[in-house]
């Protein structure tokens, strides 16, 4: 729903965090959840406005790439609470495609979305040596999502 966009954003930034430059991330210098390798231009002036202290500014730049680029292609604002907030987080963590797939398969039931995305990320780490170091954390957000979702989605 419309008006839930900025409760479903606080809950993608907790876990999306700050400011990282881990040499070990291949996405590079990621802002606010948003990479270098994906969208340079904006994260170079993010780090700009981050540098300034201006983290404002440069949270305003990651809110429009989360908008543009996942709440408004899965159609948050038409989806119900919970869908709406948990649907953003998937294409946020999984992308849009993933996300919509688990939604299709779900049969409307949001604890069966959770536990198909906890069993998507199970296959990840089978498949991938390397994606298993992220299990544990990908399992702890789906737990913090269901206690967010169980408690109306407030913080």
């Amino acid at each position: 729903m419309r008006e839930n966009f900025e409760k479903a954003l606080n809950f993608v930034l907790k876990w999306e965090g700050g400011y990282s430059n881990d040499p070990k991330d291949p996405g590079g210098l990621t802002i606010y959840g948003i990479s270098m390798k994906s969208h340079p231009n904006e994260v170079k002036k993010m780090d700009e406005l981050w540098k300034q202290g201006q983290k404002d500014k440069a949270l305003e730049i990651a809110k429009d790439i989360y908008k543009k680029l996942y709440w408004d292609r899965v159609k948050g604002d038409e989806l119900k609470f919970p869908f709406d907030v948990i649907v953003f987080d998937t294409a946020v963590n999984m992308g849009v495609g993933a996300a919509m797939q688990i939604y299709s398969a779900c049969r409307g039931d949001w604890k069966e979305y959770l536990l198909l995305r906890i069993n998507r990320y199970k296959e990840i780490a089978l498949a991938n040596k390397n994606a298993q170091a992220f299990l544990l954390g990908w399992l702890n957000r789906v737990m913090d999502l269901y206690k967010t979702i169980s408690k109306g989605g407030d913080k």
